[in-house]
């Protein structure tokens, strides 16, 4: 799917998506693009990272086990979550170990410069609530815990059985995150068949409503996915590098921007969700800017994204 932006009534830059939409049967709605191309999946499997810490007997509530799942913004309410899920757990933030970082949201990290905490921090990084829950886990089930990004951990083999067994594929070669974590492998029908268990599997249900009901604080209110995702009605998760996966009984939808962008990621899948009925004139106006990310000029809108060819 070719997308273009358009600034002040002329073409200015363009953008590939690919994009695929299955069925409950795994069958192919639509398709447009290098949907076999391999990727890593990096944060858009974080709903089944959660799935496999809860096979080590991990029973968070909806509210927490959201945050497990999130590429979060660093809000206070996102980081009190964090705290909680660890504090729960007699686990601390001096026991996560993923990278430090800044607040993902520009306002976000302005607040907590206003406090005085300017440098960056494990807690702020965007995958804290997933290595919280992968800790609290750890403790659940006595696993070790300094070594819980380890690929030989059996939370890091678990959460490759789980995605084997979700995707119908062998996810390997594994890789390294950019938290540290880490990372797996397959393509777009791969993580679109997934997202469609994810909706489908009971044992996926706690989790598939936690990310439907805290969409805000899977993401936040402020990117594209997380606007996406509190309006959906069910599962969004993004991945870096510009990749996104979202599902709705049963139907799937997975997308890539070549130039790994998230923003046109969003854009190429609900134009998918578009085409395969999956928006309804309420949805379809409430995620106008997001299908159809506008371009600014001066502080205002001077043109706007447009699909330029459907393929």
């Amino acid at each position: 799917m070719r997308l273009a932006r358009v600034r002040s009534g002329l073409l200015e830059s363009f953008d590939t998506v690919a994009v695929v939409a299955l069925d409950a049967d795994g069958d192919t709605l639509f398709s447009s693009g290098s949907v076999d191309q391999d990727m890593f999946y990096r944060s858009a499997i974080k709903p089944f990272q959660a799935i496999a810490a809860r096979r080590f007997g991990l029973d968070l509530p909806l509210e927490q086990l959201a945050v497990s799942c999130a590429s979060h913004g660093g809000y206070p309410t996102h980081l009190a979550i964090v705290d909680q899920i660890l504090r729960d757990h007699a686990l601390t933030a001096a026991d996560l170990l993923c990278t430090h970082g800044r607040p993902l949201a520009e306002d976000a990290d302005r607040y907590q410069a206003s406090r005085g905490r300017t440098a960056p921090e494990r807690i702020f990084h965007n995958c804290s609530g997933k290595h919280a829950g992968w800790l609290a886990a750890c403790a659940v089930a006595d696993l070790d815990q300094p070594t819980y990004l380890d690929p030989h951990h059996p939370l890091q083999v678990a959460t490759l059985e789980t995605m084997s067994e979700y995707s119908g594929s062998d996810p390997r070669p594994v890789g390294v995150d950019g938290c540290g974590a880490p990372t797996l492998r397959g393509n777009l029908r791969t993580l679109a068949a997934s997202f469609a268990r994810l909706t489908t599997e009971p044992e996926a249900e706690p989790v598939a409503t936690a990310m439907t009901a805290y969409g805000a604080l899977v993401s936040d209110n402020t990117r594209p996915d997380g606007r996406l995702a509190v309006t959906w009605g069910g599962p969004v998760k993004v991945g870096a590098e510009g990749s996104i996966a979202l599902a709705r009984h049963g139907i799937s939808i997975a997308a890539k921007s070549e130039s790994g962008t998230s923003a046109m990621a969003v854009a190429g899948a609900l134009q998918a969700a578009q085409i395969v009925g999956m928006l309804d004139d309420g949805m379809s106006s409430a995620l106008a800017d997001e299908m159809s990310p506008p371009v600014m000029g001066g502080g205002r809108r001077v043109g706007r994204t447009i699909v330029v060819n459907g393929s």
